[in-house]
């Protein structure tokens, strides 16, 4: 998800517990451990600084984000808790811990994927069921924030409960329909994948075979629209591109399946899950020299 889907789901979690008897130390604690759970496991962004070798995309959203990594974030977190408020519990570890592991898990349902089981599988799992920037997420939040403020509530952390309940139920559905998808088409291809649109119940399939890649529109409610066909040169040597072009290299161990480019100006890989107004944004490549002008 997105760093503001990852924000707002730690509010919500703070949001979802009674604090009626906390003082100002223990909500603060309560606050940055909700909060900062639903974020550390980003802190692999910083990767970039030092990436030098291309292998930032297997960076990020890898190690940091492996379920195997909860618990130690969560002592992160309570150590954090304990040096600036003197502040410990094992509440407090718990909510870290469900923090991180929400941030993780929920990773895993859009195109972008994670490393949830390194460092003993580099295997980037992705379902793609639920887009990136989920709005449907936002407006349920927002939905929760508004009625406990306008109605008054006066046990409003019931309210941000029942917006959990309503998020786990989106999920459940939107991953159902993408299940039903997959079990019906993916027979047809050698390579199969799905892509969630901001539209709740509306997918992009994605199916290659013997070279061929078809993109379609596609919902359980109605008979998949091909929106287009694209060609991959997969006889083409590649050893050249990934020596040069460290990053097609990563792209290629990170992507489920690719598209490969061999014409006269280049050699090139992407990832046709990103293919939009005629390119995916995950594109790499190099330049073909030209034949010199005799």
């Amino acid at each position: 998800m997105d760093t503001i889907t990852h924000t707002l789901f730690g509010l919500t979690l703070y949001a979802a517990v009674p604090k009626p008897d906390w003082n100002r130390k223990q909500k603060a604690a309560l606050f940055v451990t909700a909060v900062g759970g639903s974020q550390i496991p980003d802190i692999d962004v910083i990767s970039a600084w030092w990436d030098t070798a291309g292998r930032y995309q297997m960076w990020h959203r890898g190690l940091t984000h492996s379920v195997f990594l909860v618990p130690l974030w969560a002592a992160l977190l309570s150590a954090i808790s304990w040096l600036f408020w003197r502040v410990k519990s094992w509440r407090l570890y718990g909510m870290g811990a469900l923090a991180v592991f929400i941030h993780d898990t929920s990773d895993l349902f859009n195109a972008w994927g994670t490393g949830y089981f390194e460092p003993f599988s580099q295997n980037r799992i992705t379902f793609g069921t639920i887009p990136i920037v989920d709005l449907t997420f936002w407006a349920i939040m927002l939905g929760g924030l508004l009625y406990s403020k306008l109605r008054r509530v006066q046990q409003p952390y019931r309210v941000y409960r029942w917006v959990w309940v309503l998020m786990l139920v989106h999920i459940t559905v939107q991953s159902a329909q993408g299940y039903a998808l997959y079990h019906q088409y993916a027979g047809k291809y050698d390579q199969f994948a799905l892509a969630a649109e901001f539209v709740p119940t509306q997918f992009q399939m994605i199916g290659k075979k013997d070279g061929i890649v078809e993109i379609s529109k596609a919902s359980v409610l109605s008979q998949p629209t091909l929106l287009t066909t694209l060609t991959s040169q997969d006889d083409a040597d590649l050893d050249k591109l990934f020596a040069s072009n460290p990053r097609a290299k990563t792209l290629y161990e990170w992507s489920p399946f690719v598209v490969v480019v061999d014409d006269q100006q280049q050699l090139g890989i992407y990832d046709p899950r990103f293919y939009r107004d005629g390119q995916s944004f995950l594109f790499e490549s190099i330049e073909k020299e030209l034949p010199a002008a005799s």
